[in-house]
């Protein structure tokens, strides 16, 4: 695992959509292709926006590429909480995405109607289909930190669903009903990065990191972790914890 602390959350958006480009330039000069899970929030669309303006993005064969989400506002195609809308309006909608490789999860008004549990099971379907029978390879996974210490929405004190995809019925956060990749899903992950910006993440993050007990701490990348953060949010991680930038 690898702290990295940035300046403020604008260069840290900046610094998370270099290292995405690179990640995707390196795992199709490898793989052929890339596989990356997306989350959704505020620094998460700030990443999406700095990808956009980045000249290195032209690096990428974006046909190549398949996205994903770790988890989902179960609310109407196009409502504007769906991380997809979010990711939509920031950035994949300007990219040449192959469609079919776009794989947003279920909405409310799909074919499962107002059932998130057979939007997750569907979901799970589709991750399958992509993997031959497993789960693709997921080059990089991204998630934000709630300032509960929850990622994707799995969320402290509450259980976790069984299998690789769950639907959440109760979540403490608005809207309650969701769906979400499970730890035993994200830690199948080549690389998960775990990006937070403000002090609001600061106490989670320091907790997370120094005592467990959170979701945040639960998941991990096989080869790599990287808690990708700004200084505001890393104002409890103890110093010789950190790898600072400019």
């Amino acid at each position: 695992m690898t702290v990295v602390v940035h300046a403020d959350a604008t260069v840290l958006a900046e610094a998370v959509a270099a290292r995405l480009l690179v990640k995707l330039i390196d795992a199709q000069a490898v793989h052929g292709g890339a596989h990356a899970v997306l989350t959704g929030g505020r620094v998460a669309a700030a990443v999406y926006r700095a990808v956009l303006a980045s000249p290195a993005r032209a690096a990428v064969d974006w046909s190549r590429v398949d996205l994903w989400w770790g988890d989902e506002r179960f609310l109407p195609s196009g409502d504007p909480d769906r991380n997809e809308t979010q990711a939509r309006a920031a950035l994949l909608d300007a990219l040449p995405l192959d469609p079919a490789r776009v794989h947003p999860m279920p909405p409310a008004d799909g074919p499962d109607g107002a059932d998130p549990e057979l939007a997750a099971r569907r979901y799970a379907g589709e991750l399958a289909a992509a993997g031959d029978g497993r789960l693709p390879r997921f080059d990089v996974l991204l998630l934000g930190v709630g300032e509960d210490g929850h990622v994707a929405s799995v969320f402290p004190g509450f259980p976790v669903a069984d299998g690789l995809v769950g639907a959440v019925t109760d979540s403490p956060k608005p809207p309650p009903v969701r769906t979400t990749l499970t730890p035993a899903a994200i830690n199948t992950a080549d690389e998960v990065w775990l990006i937070a910006a403000g002090a609001d993440k600061a106490e989670a993050v320091g907790t997370a990191l120094t005592s467990g007990g959170l979701p945040a701490a639960t998941v991990h990348g096989t080869s790599r972790t990287l808690w990708l953060l700004d200084a505001a949010a890393a104002s409890r991680v103890p110093a010789p914890d950190r790898v600072p930038t400019r």
